[in-house]
This record gives C-alpha cells, structure tokens and sequence, in this order.
C-alpha cells in the first residue's frame, strides 16, 4: 500500500515539473501575442507632420475605418518617392515606393509610435510622427 502512494506522490510531482513550464509558456506567448495584435476598427492613427515640403504633395492619412494608412505623393512628372516607417527604437517596420500621382496602402500596424520619413532621388521631403492608439 505504501508503494503504491510512493509511486503516485511521484507521478504528481513528475507532471507537476513537465507540465508547469508549458504553462508558463504558454501564458506567455498569449500575453506577447496580443500585446502586438494588428489594427482593429476601433483603433486610431495620427499622423504629425514635422516638415512639409511646398515642392512636392505628400498625404499620408488613415481610412475612414483606421484599418490602413494611405500614402499619395504628386509633384514632378516621373518622381518615385519612398515612404519609410521606423519604430521609436529605429527599427524599419515599414517600407514602399510609389510613383509621381499614385496611391498606396499600409496595413498591419501594431500600437504604438512611429516615425516615418518621405524622399525622393535621396532628398528627404517631409518626415513626421505617427501614433497608433
């Protein structure tokens, strides 16, 4: 009879040693998996431009439903023009490129603050702050 609850005292302790750490795993990549959730309807951007150019018209805003950012660029015929968004860290997030008078979009931005700059042919035209609440 002793052997027997020995060997269950073991067993517990056993599943208690192998199960615990998943556990803690687990809870953690839950926790770090909806800390970096892309956007959702109710979510905002703000976008702060700190310079602006009177050469080239840049817009960079979100969708009515801030789901996406738009970026448009219009200036000089034949222009491409680069839109890089870095995390307050400096890391590049994000990166396009677009053509004199198009349009593009952004998505999959997790909250938080960002700087992006504008260039064309290595001029930097506008840079400002973004913040995704």
């Amino acid at each position: 009879m002793k052997t027997t609850t020995k060997h269950t005292i073991y067993f517990k302790r056993a599943l208690y040693y192998c199960l615990l750490p998943m556990v803690v795993l687990l809870l953690c990549q839950a926790k770090a998996s909806a800390a970096a959730h892309p956007l959702k309807v109710n979510d905002t951007i703000f976008i702060n431009k700190s310079q602006t150019s009177k050469k080239y018209k840049i817009k960079i805003y979100p969708s009515a439903t801030n789901e996406v950012l738009f970026f448009t660029a219009s200036g000089e015929s034949g222009k491409v023009y680069q839109l890089y968004v870095f995390d307050m860290d400096g890391k590049l997030v994000k990166q396009t490129q677009i053509h004199n008078k198009e349009t593009t979009l952004l998505a999959n931005f997790v909250k938080g603050n960002y700087m992006f700059d504008v260039f064309s042919d290595d001029e930097k035209i506008e840079n400002g702050t973004m913040v995704v609440r």
